[in-house]
């Protein structure tokens, strides 16, 4: 809760408040992750005594895919939480002072610094601790750091996980007041949620999307198996699904951005529409997949009901959007 209120009035402050604070939430798990990687690589090449294990652990003990490759994607979906808020970078380049430069640059950091951060760091994981080895519900950092012989590990792991924690809230109550605002002034969220302070921050979007957060947390403290289960499990494909859509609405708005005015095209997705096409593919085979493998297959059901919850609302508030044209239509034609 102290730190949910904390964070609200860092987000109502200013866009600049914001982005300091973030600025040094990242900060701290980057430095983290760098020390990993250097730690862990350099006990794989014998560094600082120990027995390093080198490569075997990819090869041993059945190798890669003991449990099979569909067992592999379904594990994406849980990867890919990690991964939720990616796209943040363009939202909040859009509020910069110069914004076509700003998501350029962001979109080409955010591919280098996952595969720096993420799938280096898996992989040195991988190649320290045994695929066996590893505890469910154990950190494998932590795991891989006990192997190496760090000290204090756990502790140290818990402040970079409680540091990665405020850092996601942090994001996300910026990215949910602002998607707020951005709905309330296509019409599609109350036009009150339009009004801003004098520094540009959308007040009551941020307060209404905060005020989930409260609720979530008390409903939680009212029934912790339930809630917070529920959460989990419903948000398991719902990424899959949003980052699919907004596969879809990027086909569709470039072709006709090309068609009628091509000089507002000012940032191109590579390798237009190929790649587009390959991501639509590898998410739906991520989907399908988790169809397939009973592990996983509760956090489809919910996420398959959420999704249709959204389109079932975004249905009628298109009828409902088109109602009044057809009954200006009807008048005009008596």
């Amino acid at each position: 809760m102290g730190g949910l209120s904390a964070l609200t009035a860092t987000n109502l402050a200013s866009v600049k408040s914001f982005g300091e604070f973030e600025f040094w939430f990242a900060s701290i798990k980057v430095a983290a992750i760098i020390a990993f990687i250097a730690i862990a690589a350099g006990y794989l090449l014998g560094i600082g005594g120990g027995d390093s294990p080198g490569l075997s652990h990819l090869t041993d003990d059945g190798g890669f895919f003991p449990e099979g490759g569909i067992t592999v994607l379904a594990g994406v979906v849980v990867v890919i939480f990690a991964f939720i808020g990616a796209e943040i970078v363009t939202i909040a380049a859009g509020e910069s002072d110069r914004p076509r430069e700003a998501v350029a640059q962001a979109t080409r950091q955010v591919v280098v610094r996952v595969i720096t951060f993420y799938v280096l760091s898996v992989f040195l994981v991988l190649c320290v601790v045994p695929w066996n080895s590893v505890v469910p519900g154990e950190s494998p950092f932590i795991a891989a750091l006990d192997r190496i012989g760090i000290p204090a590990a756990a502790d140290v792991m818990n402040f970079i996980v409680v540091t990665a924690v405020l850092s996601c809230l942090n994001s996300g109550i910026y990215v949910a007041s602002r998607m707020l605002f951005s709905l309330a002034r296509r019409g599609d969220a109350p036009h009150a949620l339009l009004e801003t302070s004098r520094r540009g921050v959308p007040v009551k979007a941020i307060l209404l999307s905060v005020s989930i957060g409260f609720a979530s947390v008390i409903f939680n403290a009212i029934s912790p198996d339930k809630v917070f289960l529920f959460l989990v499990n419903s948000s398991g494909a719902v990424a899959l699904f949003c980052y699919i859509l907004i596969a879809l609405a990027e086909l569709r708005m470039r072709r006709r951005l090309e068609r009628e005015a091509p000089e507002r095209l000012q940032v191109k997705m590579w390798l237009y529409p190929w790649l587009t096409y390959a991501a639509i593919a590898a998410m739906v085979a991520v989907i399908g997949a988790m169809a397939l493998v009973e592990d996983v297959r509760s956090q489809l059901i919910p996420s398959l009901i959420s999704l249709a919850i959204v389109l079932v609302a975004a249905w009628l508030r298109g009828r409902a959007a088109e109602r009044p044209a057809r009954d200006v239509a009807a008048r005009a034609g008596a």
